[in-house]
């Protein structure tokens, strides 16, 4: 017997009401156990804030025809060399945040455009080779680390005085320097304005751009090739734009990640960020084909909040800590519920 689901619960998915429950299963826990309701609100807003863009950075790639970008740490890793190469100068403050951007993005575009001409040559792998491709560009990086010439004494390792630590501090430099600008408390939770207001920025100019001329192009060419190719608009071309946006967005997003976590973590870091990044994107609804800025914020802010909140409830309640657990489970397990989806 089939057991139809109402209108309003296949449209917002039954996955995503799971996830909202057990969401809501936690915090009412923490309120039952008497933990600070306030502290774990603003915990949550703030990795919604310090995530957000690295999620957003996904939509191009699946508006585009290119799936879920696994090669997301391709961009971050432009992004990670704007950070260095400020850090290095010694600017602080706004200023070195800006410098980060602008060099992660100078180096993100002839960088995304390579990536894309390359999934234009292996069409219908896209996510295989951007897994491959961005765990090879980490690892060969993890060489360029040890081999940069920077040799600012804060960054490179004390003894023998060559190549990059592993985790840079930013502490006094531009460490949160975003989230403290307009940062206001409402009711004891912290509100990071800055980041926030950069996330829904660049939430705003992506779903601007794609109602302008190129935008369209590239959604009709992923939706409908041949109609795209009639109406003389080049498929390769477009995969090749939203590469380089995709790639753009990763870079921005690792500086605005970097400066509210307090630090830069190079070599081996980059390595698995695509993944939470695309758990939230699927969890707030997108799939291989189709991604809009709700499912971004929605799944962004269910997905981290869970993380979260899962340690601090479980640490309360049990003795030991599944939060890990939990979220394996939900990034991988959504994941592949997005590519049973394939084609759906």
């Amino acid at each position: 017997m089939t057991i139809r689901l109402p209108a309003a619960v296949r449209e917002f998915g039954l996955p995503r009401i799971l996830i909202a429950a057990f969401l809501v299963a936690l915090f009412a826990v923490a309120i039952a156990t008497h933990m600070s309701f306030a502290i774990l609100l603003t915990d949550c807003i703030a990795r919604v804030a310090r995530n957000g863009i690295l999620v957003l950075a996904l939509l191009p790639a699946i508006q585009g025809g290119l799936g879920l970008n696994f090669g997301l740490p391709i961009g971050i890793i432009c992004g990670l060399i704007g950070c260095v190469i400020s850090l290095n100068f010694g600017v602080h403050g706004v200023a070195g945040v800006a410098l980060a951007m602008g060099v992660g993005v100078a180096l993100a575009v002839p960088v995304g455009a390579a990536y894309g001409w390359l999934l234009n040559r292996t069409r219908g792998q896209e996510m295989m080779v951007g897994t491959y491709l961005g765990f090879a560009l980490v690892s060969g990086m993890s060489i360029f680390w040890l081999l940069a010439p920077f040799r600012n004494p804060t960054l490179v390792w004390a003894i023998g005085g060559k190549g990059l630590r592993t985790t840079l501090a930013l502490t006094g430099i531009y460490d949160r320097v975003l989230d403290r600008w307009l940062q206001f408390d409402v009711a004891g939770v912290t509100i990071p304005t800055g980041a926030l207001l950069a996330f829904l920025g660049l939430c705003f100019l992506v779903w601007l751009f794609f109602r302008t001329r190129m935008g369209i192009t590239i959604a009709a060419a992923r939706s409908n090739p041949r109609f795209a190719l009639a109406a003389g608009i080049s498929d390769e071309r477009t995969r090749i734009q939203a590469s380089v946006l995709t790639t753009v967005l990763g870079a921005v997003g690792i500086v605005v990640y970097s400066q509210s976590f307090g630090f830069v973590q190079l070599y081996t870091a980059p390595l698995l960020m695509a993944f939470p990044a695309i758990a939230c994107i699927l969890i707030g609804g997108a799939t291989v084909t189709r991604a809009t800025i709700a499912h971004v914020i929605i799944g962004t802010l269910l997905f981290q909040s869970i993380l979260t909140t899962a340690l601090p409830v479980t640490s309360q309640v049990i003795e030991g800590d599944i939060s890990e657990t939990a979220r394996l489970i939900i990034q991988n397990g959504m994941i592949l519920y997005a590519l049973t989806r394939f084609g759906k």
